[in-house]
């Protein structure tokens, strides 16, 4: 049997720049005030919920410095390694995720994707009945705050394992 090589892809075609705009500290009110929002939307959400939903948005947006800043967190507040792996694909794998979780990561889904399709009625309504108002509030706050910061992290170049929280 002939063996084939398998070698690694270029991670280095396209390298980040090493100086781009530290935005904590050129927009420190701005920074300060996405952290209030961050803040302020994960209360009264369930912990793991709220780190799901993070993942997938990150997942989403191809941030690679937020997915390993909240899979290392999941995994610090117990999140299992199965589940991990299992968010990317989570329609595929319904099973490993309860009802409400499932709910909360298909809003995920379409209000990141929202230029595809906007926010389907079924997709809203689906959250709708695992939350009520408050928590349905919360939960779109929170997606809007990973989105948010997702975006800067990419736009900042910050890079995978360089959590500077």
């Amino acid at each position: 049997m002939k063996t084939t090589e398998i070698k690694p892809q270029n991670r280095t075609a396209t390298p980040a720049p090493t100086a781009r705009l530290n935005f904590a500290k050129a927009a420190p009110k701005v920074f300060r005030a996405v952290i209030g929002l961050d803040a302020a939307a994960r209360e009264g959400l369930d912990p793991t919920l709220v780190e799901l939903v993070q993942i997938r948005s990150s997942h989403l947006n191809h941030c690679a410095y937020c997915l390993h800043m909240h899979t290392t967190d999941a995994r610090k507040a117990g999140e299992s390694e199965e589940r991990l792996h299992m968010v990317a694909v989570w329609q595929e794998a319904a099973h490993f995720f309860t009802e409400k979780e499932q709910a909360a990561l298909a809003l995920t889904d379409a209000v990141t994707r929202i230029a595809d399709a906007g926010v389907p009625d079924a997709v809203y309504n689906q959250a709708a009945a695992h939350f009520d108002d408050e928590e349905l509030a919360q939960l779109l706050a929170l997606i809007l705050t990973i989105n948010t910061w997702n975006r800067i992290a990419l736009a900042t170049a910050k890079r995978a394992g360089t959590d500077e929280r």
